[in-house]
């Protein structure tokens, strides 16, 4: 697997640098600015970086972006591929998609890289999302399920049951009923 992880400590894998990207800038929630994903944070610079890059809140500090701290291909650029990867505090993987190309997840080589995490981690109950401003979409090994608007630190709920060809797994919040399938992508 090709999971985002952390080379050194949150260090760039070697070759690799933000250089002109500053998507984690527009698609991520910035509480101490009060800037909402998928607005440009008010002090960045779009291909040029942060103009208050020596006094940017600790939660942009502590930000470590997977595509820079793994082995992921050139494909996976932020600002070209227009999702942000970062490790969910469970464990699992987040990607932040840039409201501009919604369904950029969808296309290769993402959708079949999210499917691999969403089948190697979920036995360690572990959650692949995809976010898209505040709409969250669960990608389970065999559909996604549309969770709609939801916070970052709201949990999941994920059910298993027993199909005619094995397990089938369904997402939904802990207070409402099942969320809407996503239609998968076409096959090329």
């Amino acid at each position: 697997m090709t999971e985002p992880t952390q080379s050194d400590g949150g260090a760039p894998w070697p070759g690799k640098s933000c250089g002109s990207c500053t998507m984690c800038c527009k698609v991520l929630l910035i509480a101490a600015l009060n800037k909402q994903p998928g607005n440009w944070c008010p002090h960045a610079t779009p291909g040029k970086g942060c103009g208050i890059y020596n006094e940017r809140p600790h939660e942009c500090r502590k930000f470590h972006c997977g595509y820079l701290s793994s082995s992921l291909s050139e494909d996976w650029f932020p600002v070209k591929s227009k999702i942000v990867l970062m490790a969910d505090p469970s464990g699992g993987v987040t990607a932040v998609v840039d409201a501009s190309r919604p369904d950029a997840w969808k296309e290769a080589p993402f959708y079949p890289q999210l499917k691999a995490w969403a089948r190697e981690l979920l036995p360690q109950r572990k959650y692949v999302v995809v976010r898209i401003g505040k709409r969250a979409i669960c990608v389970l090994p065999d559909q996604d399920f549309d969770l709609g608007p939801m916070e970052q630190h709201e949990p999941l709920v994920i059910e298993t049951a027993q199909g005619p060809n094995g397990l089938i797994y369904r997402a939904r919040k802990p207070d409402g009923g099942y969320a809407a399938r996503v239609s998968a992508p076409a096959k090329p």
